[in-house]
């Protein structure tokens, strides 16, 4: 076997986001696109020779074909070993959960999440540390600074492996193991939950839909679900993961995931509906009749995390992204513990979590975890709130009515503007950082806003300051207004927008998201002229 050297020059557009590079497909199979970043990332993180990787995906398009790369280019770089999900399937916690069971330096994952795949979809490619959890600023710089400056890379001349069989082979002097992508991450969730008792509910009557939108998580479910709990056959549907995820879009919002939600909803409804996403670090859950959105199901975890046997001493702390809701911030002021907020992107609770000052984290967009790996885990979230029920024996709509009667109700909505024109977008977000000083005081309608800025960031673990993360606009009576522009999409800009009200008044907590915040969604069209700035007359997707 040789390895070639092969002269390249720095590609246009390469620099990562929030969770790695992720473009359309179509564009990473460009000849040489996929291999630059590679070698980019092999030298932007010191080199890998010597070292142990952790290489697998969501099994979205051409997922196949760039672990064939990767692993070549590796043996290349003289990397010493390659474990490699069979069939190239890893879901994003798995991996995380890999990298640290094996002592791994790290490793890559191919997914673009909850994106849409297939030749015209999407594809993406990040790389997690040692930790687990994805490169922090400082390694992702590194890695964009070699793209721009790149003008070879190396690969060895070898046929593919095949990823079908498990077992151990060779590319050059690098060690391929093919492991069961699923079992390591089984057994870790039954140490952290009561697999017994959960078991128990299922015999005895209780069901569920678990929606696996033909993507990564489905394998996970069927093994856990069906196989470890018992759950009649059929919990799991859409659980063979598909190149183009059957044709759908695997975010689990109520567009994408509609017939879950009209399910649920309906005469019909089983005691508990789920659904994770393309890489299976996101999640929903649902009870019968009653939706229960990202930011109150962290709350919610917080307050009953003690309940599984993987938390029964508590938690150190709780961390939330900044969009997320403050309803977590109440359940931890009542427990006496510590609440971090930090900036989109789950990088940014990696440290506080190695640090021991939190166990728990959470994102509003669907994403929940805990220190038991370094990424938000879908099916880890959805044990949880089975393991809630099991121990309560309560239905997920007590459980939420009896938590916004302690803690109140923070009224929460997400507005998402998809594709839009960047320069608009920009336009509109440099409007609103213009208007900082002359806001406080200014009335919107019934508002009054009390405070207004952009949103940085000191870590408390290692003093690295991160600024620009998002417009903040808080109102006196307690509303927020959130404005920041998301780095997971491939088109365009996607402005999200992001409506908060806290509401003590338990005569009140019934009522519509939408029809709580009235006030505050007028507020936002009328601060940052959306549709005068972008023409679109309303969301694309409102969670």
């Amino acid at each position: 076997m040789t390895n070639t050297t092969v002269e390249t020059r720095p590609i246009e557009g390469q620099k990562p986001g929030t969770s790695g590079l992720r473009k359309k497909t179509d564009v990473f199979m460009t000849p040489g696109y996929l291999e630059n970043y590679v070698q980019s990332i092999f030298e932007g993180v010191g080199g890998i020779a010597g070292k142990t990787l952790v290489v697998g995906g969501d099994g979205r398009y051409f997922n196949d074909s760039a672990i064939q790369t990767i692993l070549k280019m590796a043996s290349a770089a003289g990397a010493k070993k390659l474990i490699v999900g069979q069939n190239g399937l890893l879901s994003t916690p798995a991996a995380s959960n890999i990298i640290r069971r094996r002592g791994a330096f790290g490793g890559l994952i191919l997914s673009a999440s909850h994106n849409p795949g297939g030749l015209h979809g999407d594809f993406g490619l990040k790389f997690n540390m040692a930790n687990g959890g994805p490169a922090n600023e400082a390694v992702t710089s590194a890695i964009f600074e070699h793209t721009r400056t790149i003008t070879v890379y190396r690969i060895a001349q070898a046929p593919d492996v095949d990823l079908s069989v498990i077992g151990t082979t060779a590319i050059g002097g690098s060690e391929i193991e093919i492991i069961d992508p699923v079992s390591d991450y089984v057994d870790l969730m039954e140490t952290l939950f009561d697999f017994p008792a959960i078991a128990a509910m299922f015999a005895s009557g209780f069901t569920m839909r678990f929606d696996a939108m033909h993507a990564a998580t489905g394998p996970y479910a069927k093994a856990i679900l069906e196989g470890r709990l018992g759950a009649p056959v059929g919990t799991v549907v859409n659980a063979v993961p598909l190149p183009d995820f059957g044709g759908g879009h695997p975010d689990p919002n109520p567009i994408y995931a509609k017939e879950l939600y009209d399910l649920m909803a309906s005469a019909d409804a089983p005691d508990m509906g789920a659904a994770s996403d393309g890489d299976g670090d996101r999640n929903i859950v649902i009870g019968r009749g009653a939706v229960v959105t990202p930011s109150d199901s962290l709350a919610m975890i917080a307050a009953n995390a003690h309940l599984a046997k993987g938390y029964t001493k508590g938690l150190a702390g709780v961390a939330r992204s900044m969009p997320t809701s403050g309803a977590v911030d109440r359940v931890a002021a009542k427990l006496g513990i510590d609440c971090y907020e930090t900036p989109t992107g789950w990088k940014f609770f990696g440290n506080l979590l190695d640090a021991g000052k939190v166990t728990l984290c959470g994102e509003e967009s669907a994403g929940t975890g805990s220190d038991h790996v370094r990424e938000k885990d879908g099916v880890w979230a959805v044990l949880m709130w089975l393991n809630i029920q099991a121990v309560r024996k309560e239905t997920i709509a007590a459980i939420q009515s009896g938590h916004w009667a302690e803690f109140g109700r923070t009224f929460y909505t997400r507005h998402d503007y998809e594709a839009v024109d960047l320069d608009a977008a920009n336009g509109l977000m440099a409007n609103l950082r213009r208007r900082f000083g002359d806001m406080p005081g200014q009335t919107v309608g019934p508002l009054e806003i009390s405070a207004a800025d952009d949103f940085a960031y000191t870590d408390p673990v290692d003093g690295s300051v991160t600024t620009g993360q998002g417009i903040r606009i808080f109102f006196k009576g307690g509303e927020r207004l959130v404005f920041r522009l998301s780095g997971t999409g491939t088109q365009g800009a996607t402005i999200r927008v992001y409506l908060e009200k806290f509401e003590p008044d338990a005569s009140r907590h019934r009522l519509d998201a939408q029809e709580a915040l009235a006030d505050v969604i007028a507020a936002a069209d009328s601060l940052a002229g959306i549709g005068e700035r972008t023409g679109r007359t309303a969301p694309d997707v409102i969670t």
